[in-house]
């Protein structure tokens, strides 16, 4: 079957992300079935799809739903109706059936696949698509394959797929030239799962909550392709790169190994790590490191059920500038038993961070699956039949987002590595400049004080 794989992601705040789950997809259908992965961001328009189409001729088209909104409260947006225009375009030109998926989808599969009145959803990993072409294939029921959802029917929720995973690097897509021109960042996963308990967070519930990790090896031979693909950085994508912290020493290892030389960053727990640890990284190539921190005030990283406490973060912190890498934090602010007080001691105590940027993102999504969602629901703020689709925010009950915003840019007085959500529009128009004039990686770096 000649299967077209769409990349529906044209959020570009702060800046654009490389669809690294298509090459994943891509990887595990491609000896059975012609691929071709099309990516918006690479196309002059929305309507420019109908000439993928019509080149092609796909049997089946995936869709790939990255994200369901931005996630912030200071300036919330969402997607679907974007979706939706997509989906109306590639119908007006193509009676192949629609498949959705993505990590976006998975959080909402069944409300996404009716809201967008798509064929087939596949929740979870995208391997799975694997599964479902042959059953359409051999005219077979899908109804039985795990992960596998149709309209009208009630997600159920698959096992983590047990089997190896990796990456498809086509140096022919058209869509790799996009990013690299535009900061040259790639993507690399190096695990998948995540075995922290954090209440607001889907990744558990998309990837498991058992760490599946990828040899050392096998990643640093994904970095290298990366790397003579033309990538001027990659980022890692693992929901926290030290949840294990041996393997991830083992990566670094690796990439010193086996060659790997350009700038790389990842997502971190503020943990304690081993004394050597962020020296191995930063030999092995780490730049940026980008911590969850969430808060600086034990009662709240307690709420939110963190694997640490404010004394780890000042250690990690340190090791951190002392290996002389970036580093940057970033908070979530107004959970579960946030209060005048617990606002304070955060805000007094990330005053002691020096040499970093801060994020703050004054309210938290509220997802299904996750324990935020429950509490939500225990205090009325949600109901169990409420379609949360478009995007609700917890509200503690002693202090607003409003209030949390107003506090936390007075306390900023006009520092510029304060950052209120993700920067906005103006944040993006300055990195896309920059990107045009030759820098590469996140450039967050800049505004370091």
């Amino acid at each position: 079957m000649k299967v077209l794989l769409v990349s529906a992601n044209i959020f570009t705040e702060p800046y654009p992300v490389y669809p690294l789950g298509l090459d994943y997809v891509a990887e595990a259908i491609a000896d059975s079935h012609k691929v071709k992965i099309s990516d918006l961001n690479d196309l002059k328009d929305f309507a420019s799809i109908k000439e993928v189409i019509r080149n092609f001729l796909p049997d089946i088209i995936g869709i790939s739903i990255r994200n369901i909104d931005n996630t912030d409260t200071t300036d919330p947006k969402g997607f679907i109706g974007s979706y939706k225009k997509i989906i109306k375009l590639i119908r007006n030109h193509s009676k192949s059936p629609i498949v959705l998926g993505g990590s976006g989808f998975t959080i909402f599969p069944a409300e996404v696949l009716e809201a967008l009145q798509a064929d087939y959803g596949i929740i979870g990993e995208g391997e799975r698509f694997a599964l479902l072409l042959n059953a359409i294939e051999k005219k077979e029921d899908v109804s039985s394959i795990p992960g596998v959802i149709t309209r009208g029917n009630k997600a159920k929720i698959p096992k983590p797929l047990d089997k190896p995973f990796a990456a498809r690097i086509d140096t022919n897509n058209s869509h790799l030239n996009f990013y690299l021109k535009r900061g040259g960042m790639l993507n690399l996963q190096t695990k998948r799962g995540c075995n922290f308990k954090c209440i607001y967070c889907t990744y558990p519930h998309i990837e498991g909550s058992k760490l599946r990790l990828i040899p050392p090896k096998e990643v640093a031979n994904t970095a290298l392709k990366l790397q003579e693909a033309g990538a001027k950085y990659f980022f890692i994508t693992d929901s926290a790169f030290n949840s294990d912290f041996s393997h991830s020493r083992e990566v670094a290892q690796a990439f010193i190994k086996y060659g790997v030389s350009i700038p790389w960053g990842a997502f971190f727990a503020p943990k304690s790590p081993p004394k050597d640890y962020f020296k191995i990284m930063a030999d092995a190539g780490l730049t940026h490191v980008e911590f969850g921190t969430e808060a600086m005030s034990n009662k709240m990283l307690a709420s939110y059920r963190k694997p640490f406490k404010i004394n780890h973060v000042f250690e990690a912190h340190k090791l951190a500038n002392d290996a002389g890498l970036h580093v940057a934090h970033f908070f979530l602010l107004g959970g579960p038993g946030e209060n005048a007080e617990s606002l304070r001691e955060t805000l007094s105590n990330v005053d002691k961070l020096d040499k970093t940027v801060l994020f703050f993102f004054c309210g938290l999504r509220i997802y299904p699956y996750t324990a935020l969602y429950d509490i939500a629901v225990s205090e009325g703020q949600i109901s169990k039949d409420q379609n949360i689709l478009k995007p609700v925010f917890y509200q503690s009950g002693s202090l607003s987002s409003e209030k949390i915003i107003n506090k936390v840019s007075r306390h900023a007085k006009g520092r510029m590595n304060w950052i209120i959500g993700a920067g906005g529009e103006q944040t993006t128009k300055i990195i896309s400049k920059m990107y045009d004039r030759g820098y590469s990686g996140p450039l967050w770096e800049h505004l370091i004080q």
